[in-house]
């Protein structure tokens, strides 16, 4: 097996950094373990001094795809796994690894299992967003819908999870790349701050560079999710997630696609508002006001970042 390089990512992950640390310093072979902390305000930098792993402490929240950018660059091993603090490694580094040496390939992403022992489908491989996906998505239609025709492609329901086979966007709390992947494409776009899209606009550009990503049932993780995230307040939440939202599909569709997202997006934060107005009063309003205020200026006057487009 190849070397490998784990990056672990933290944000205020002091219950749950311990155990993944534990899991990764008991797995078989020799693999660099660094971990990139934006930050955190709780003790998850004592529980990494206390295992003698490398630490690199940010002094602020430099966001998950810059963070994962220290990491790679922190090491120097030819093939690197993004493990999220609440993905707990059970087996299967080596055959991830032997899967990148398929001819083409640039990621694999392995199996995600979560706290009721079911494989985690639907999230742990998922093909890239169409701007029908996400309209259903920021209109709450694939939640009520989970199984129409839009969403079963998007996320893969119909995968067989015990086959090894090509996908688009394997997810990023268990994701192995190789280090020639990652310098082709320019590693995670740090314009995606401080989280979500980042590891979907990284796995899109190493599609469109013509790399093979894979879905590899060898390689298992126990994950529990949404340990940093759910702690977040409602403004930052949603704010941070909307608007990762719209930065991807600035980047990645075309004109009309994107403003009909992001007109989407601003009836969705209307509908949110009403929603949220008995619960959180006029906060409610502030936080979805603000989305529509930002959907609807992007939409119409400042489309963001240009790259690439995705013609799904």
């Amino acid at each position: 097996m190849e070397r490998v390089a784990i990056v672990v990512v933290t944000f205020n992950s002091g219950s749950e950094i311990g155990a993944c640390l534990d899991a990764l310093q008991a797995a078989p072979g020799d693999a660099e373990i660094v971990v990139v902390d934006n930050a955190s305000s709780d003790n998850t930098r004592e529980e990494v001094a206390g295992r003698s792993i490398r630490l690199i402490a940010n002094q602020t929240n430099a966001g998950f795809a810059t963070a994962v950018n220290q990491g790679v660059r922190a090491t120097t091993a030819p093939l690197i796994l993004s493990l999220n603090p609440d993905a707990r490694l059970v087996r299967g580094l080596e055959a991830m690894a032997d899967c990148l040496r398929q001819p083409g390939a640039g990621a694999a992403g392995g199996m995600l299992i979560g706290d009721d022992g079911y494989p985690q489908t639907g999230f742990m491989a998922r093909n890239l967003p169409s701007p029908a996906a996400l309209v259903l998505e920021v209109m709450g239609i694939n939640r009520l819908w989970p199984r129409n025709p839009v969403n079963w492609h998007y996320r893969c329901l119909g995968l067989d999870r015990m086959k090894m086979t090509l996908v688009d966007q394997p997810a990023g709390a268990f994701l192995m790349f190789s280090r020639m992947a990652w310098e082709t494409v320019g590693g995670f776009d740090e314009r995606f701050w401080p989280i979500w899209f980042e590891d979907v606009d990284f796995c899109a550009r190493l599609k469109s560079a013509g790399f093979r990503i894979y879905y590899h049932p060898g390689g298992v993780a126990k994950h529990s999710g949404s340990h940093s995230t759910g702690a977040l307040v409602l403004e930052k939440r949603e704010r941070y997630w909307y608007g990762s939202l719209l930065e991807y599909a600035a980047k990645h569709y075309r004109s009309a696609a994107f403003r009909t997202t992001c007109v989407a997006v601003a009836v969705s934060a209307v509908l949110r508002a009403v929603a949220g107005f008995p619960r959180y009063k006029f906060k409610a309003l502030a936080v979805y006001g603000g989305i529509v205020s930002l959907a609807l200026s992007r939409a119409f006057h400042h489309r963001g970042v240009q790259g690439q487009v995705f013609s799904g």
